[in-house]
């Protein structure tokens, strides 16, 4: 395998990360890889965003991860600012390589630029693997989180 490179998504990878977004259970679900039409409108909405990054990996000129950190200014915790990890993925065929350890650990160390004092991030109760996954890198599982569809 060659060099990974990590760098900011461009309208041009919206394709490659809403195939990874809807390979698993949960994503053929909630995704429509066939219609990019609303993707590329969060995409615009996001670039927009001076807290949003959306991030892809990249190696041999294909995109084989994804995530979006969110940076949270507020007023809990002293004033505290806080990260929010979303939409990790990692393309099939470079799942147990090792991608997802560097793409958190890249989003811990940004976090870490912005003045973060946490990282948080949810995932499905289903994703018992993920869970493993983010407990070895340190996470805890400390909340119970809420959704309410609108």
């Amino acid at each position: 395998m060659t060099d990974l490179a990590m760098r900011p998504a461009t309208a041009e990878d919206i394709p490659a990360i809403v195939a990874m977004l809807a390979d698993d259970p949960l994503g053929a679900q909630r995704e429509s890889p066939d219609d990019l039409t609303p993707y590329r409108t969060a995409y615009e909405r996001l670039a927009d965003d001076p807290h949003q990054h959306l991030v892809v990996a990249v190696r041999d000129e294909r995109v084989v991860g994804t995530l979006q950190l969110t940076v949270v200014p507020g007023l809990s915790r002293k004033g505290a600012t806080r990260s929010i990890i979303e939409g990790v993925r990692i393309h099939a065929d470079e799942r147990g390589s090792g991608l997802g350890t560097q793409l958190i650990e890249w989003a811990i160390d940004v976090s870490r630029r912005e003045g973060c004092e946490l990282v948080q991030l949810t995932s499905d109760t289903s994703r018992t693997d993920a869970h493993r996954f983010y407990e070895r890198l340190g996470f805890e599982a400390s909340h119970v989180g809420f959704k309410l569809a609108l």
